[in-house]
């Protein structure tokens, strides 16, 4: 296979990480080809499915929390988008149950955690998403209440921040600094689903949600070549609500050092049967647009970059 710039390339599997209570269960996987062959990186923070027996045996409803949690099968359509377009992928195996990589690592409920806390309680105050249930280890899910039989011991937090949320973010920031090396510029494409949304007045429900956190972790040429593109094919999408973006577009983005990011939510019903539960008949042709998407936005960043190629970009990446 060849990149745009004809360089031959090779595809490379990277797995990293761990997932306690998995033995040999690596938390997430890094593909795609190199060099790469566009400035993009797809990442699936919330679709894993690898679940420890210990957890399963804590959770209430395994089945039922496990559908209101997970961003069910967006590595399944990913994956297939970066085999067409290209695009390097990372994927988390671990669940979202276990820990959430699209929360800071401070943001706990620790109202859920047992047992010594070393201190970190008096440290740290819980963010707004811990304290409505949906923090680093989530504790309370919609149509189901509390998540969990009993509370978590500290040593259990501790162990999965430092063997999948540290090695998630780590491998994410550096292949974001490998495609800007390369490129000038790279885009991160964080790859989530949401629950159907309803009707604003007039307007029909938004299909597609688009964040860049108000400006912030995304340059406004890719924000309107991702509209133009969502309006060409006749498809709606929303601009930062009800999803702006979370943690890892804060952490991850800096548009005035060419590392972008957005945030892009799927309608689970546009993809999904009726029970959000397995594939619909719509699983293609999300596929097929998003396919379109990422190409689209691949040109732009290619644009962006050739104004910023620069010698810091590529021994940053070393």
């Amino acid at each position: 296979m060849a990149g745009e710039d004809g360089t031959a390339s090779d595809s490379q599997i990277v797995t990293g990480g761990r997932i306690p209570g998995s033995p040999g269960a690596p938390a997430f996987l890094l593909s795609g080809p190199t060099p790469s062959e566009i400035p993009v990186l797809i990442a699936v923070p919330h679709a894993g499915r690898d679940y420890p027996e210990p957890v399963i045996e804590k959770m209430r409803n395994p089945g039922f929390a496990a559908l209101r949690l997970e961003d069910r099968y967006v590595d399944l359509l990913a994956r297939e988008v970066a085999a067409r377009t290209g695009a390097s992928l990372l994927v988390a195996n671990a669940p979202r149950a276990m820990i959430d990589l699209n929360r800071s690592p401070e943001d706990i409920d620790w109202d859920m955690i047992g047992g010594s806390k070393n201190g970190r309680v008096d440290s740290y105050a819980p963010g707004r998403r811990a304290r409505t249930g949906l923090g680093l280890i989530p504790r309370r899910v919609p149509g189901l209440g509390e998540l969990w039989k009993r509370r978590h011991d500290e040593s259990e937090l501790s162990l999965r921040i430092a063997a999948i949320h540290e090695p998630y973010h780590a491998c994410l920031s550096r292949t974001l600094a490998e495609l800007r090396g390369r490129w000038g510029a790279a885009l991160l494409v964080d790859l989530h689903s949401m629950p159907p949304l309803p009707r604003r007045g007039s307007h029909p429900a938004a299909e597609f949600v688009l964040g860049d956190r108000f400006g912030a972790s995304c340059h406004g040429r890719l924000v309107a070549a991702a509209f133009s593109y969502f309006g060409d094919i006749g498809r709606f999408a929303a601009h930062n609500r009800p999803y702006a973006g979370g943690y890892v577009l804060e952490r991850h983005s800096d548009p005035a050092a060419g590392l972008h990011a957005m945030q892009v939510e799927i309608d689970r019903s546009s993809y999904l049967d009726s029970r959000f539960a397995e594939r619909g008949e719509g699983f293609e042709s999300i596929i097929d647009l998003l396919a379109g998407f990422v190409r689209g936005m691949a040109n732009e960043v290619t644009i962006l970059g050739q104004g910023s190629t620069d010698s810091r970009w590529a021994e940053a990446a070393e």
